[in-house]
């Protein structure tokens, strides 16, 4: 089968390697559409990925089950988590998988083959088309749906988006869908008008600009009720917490090394919350299928469409000029 291979230095390759066969409680998935994530883009320019890909967005075809799977049956379309849980503890039972102490990452599934546990597939309705069951069922709407659930306040007006990448634009997309003022924030002139397509005022955070001037000049002075950190970048953590209002919260979306912060002066004295919002619940599947169904323009999120064959075009786009990225696997569309 056909596989890609991040190498490293902002190269890939397409090799061959056997079919993976699956193992109890697993089954092998016949790949229809992958998605790239952000997060693949630090292994992609850095040292690269010795495994295979980081790849851990894709829906497909069950093409084989493993033993003691009863829970799927060979030809269903599914979507996949990335996330699988134990199976067996009272988070699993709630389908709260990334809160399992014994959860499992999967990846490698920008690939013709993938296996997976079983209980981390979602069966797609037939009437539900490729690119939306890979983006309810992957990062794109995922981490923006669960993080909607926790800054659900009515008092909140207005909220800032820093860093206009796949997820944050997927936030654009979901706040201004419930009805937010959103104001987006970044470097990329592709991704600022992305945004502004997706219903968003924007900032561009070039040299000449004190971003957070700006964003308080565009609040009168007051600051965001939410401040999203979208970008994995330490600086952008403080300007969150420099932009948002008083009695305000900030949400961690991005992946992040470690940043200082003042308990007193980013936290106490300014009733500062802030949160983090990983992936999404399993449970969660459902609500989102049900949204996109409601109007939530889920596809609009996606700006590119590659086969497998030309991943290193979409790698190249998700360089500050794409939304999100899909990898298609001609065979078997």
């Amino acid at each position: 089968m056909k596989i890609l291979n991040q190498i490293g230095n902002s190269q890939i390759a397409i090799e061959e390697r056997e079919r993976p066969r699956p193992g109890a409680q697993e089954v092998v998935i016949k790949t229809v559409v992958s998605a790239l994530c952000g997060s693949e883009m630090k292994a992609y320019h850095g040292q690269g990925y010795p495994a295979g890909n980081m790849g851990h967005e894709a829906a497909g075809i069950v093409d084989e089950i493993g033993e003691d799977v009863t829970s799927l049956r060979v030809g269903q379309r599914v979507g996949v988590s990335a996330i699988a849980g134990c199976g067996h503890c009272d988070y699993c039972n709630q389908g709260q998988y990334t809160w399992c102490a014994n959860y499992t990452f999967h990846d490698n599934m920008h690939a013709e083959y993938f296996k997976i546990p079983a209980l981390a597939c979602h069966v797609l309705p037939d009437d539900l088309s490729w690119e939306v069951g890979v983006i309810i069922t992957g990062d794109a709407l995922g981490v923006p749906y669960h993080t909607s659930r926790k800054i659900n306040s009515e008092e909140i007006k207005t909220v800032a988006v820093f860093g206009l990448g796949p997820v944050g634009l997927s936030q654009v997309l979901m706040q201004t869908y419930l009805g937010r003022r959103v104001i987006g924030i970044d470097r990329a002139p592709d991704r600022l008008e992305l945004a502004r397509q997706l219903g968003a005022e924007t900032i561009a955070a070039d040299q000449n600009t004190d971003v957070v001037s700006a964003v308080r000049e565009a609040t009168n002075g007051r600051g965001p009720d939410v401040c999203l950190e979208c970008a994995g970048v330490p600086a952008t953590v403080q300007f969150c917490f420099d932009a948002v209002r008083t009695g305000g919260t900030v949400v961690f979306n991005g992946e992040q090394p470690r940043v200082e912060l003042s308990p007193s002066e980013d936290f106490i004295r300014r009733d500062i919350t802030a949160v983090g919002s990983w992936f999404y619940h399993f449970s969660e599947y459902a609500a989102m299928l049900e949204l996109s169904r409601a109007g939530l323009a889920v596809a609009s999120l996606i700006t590119h469409r590659f086969p497998i064959e030309q991943a290193a075009e979409g790698y190249r786009a998700m360089e500050g000029k794409s939304g999100k990225v899909l990898l298609e696997y001609g065979e078997n569309l």
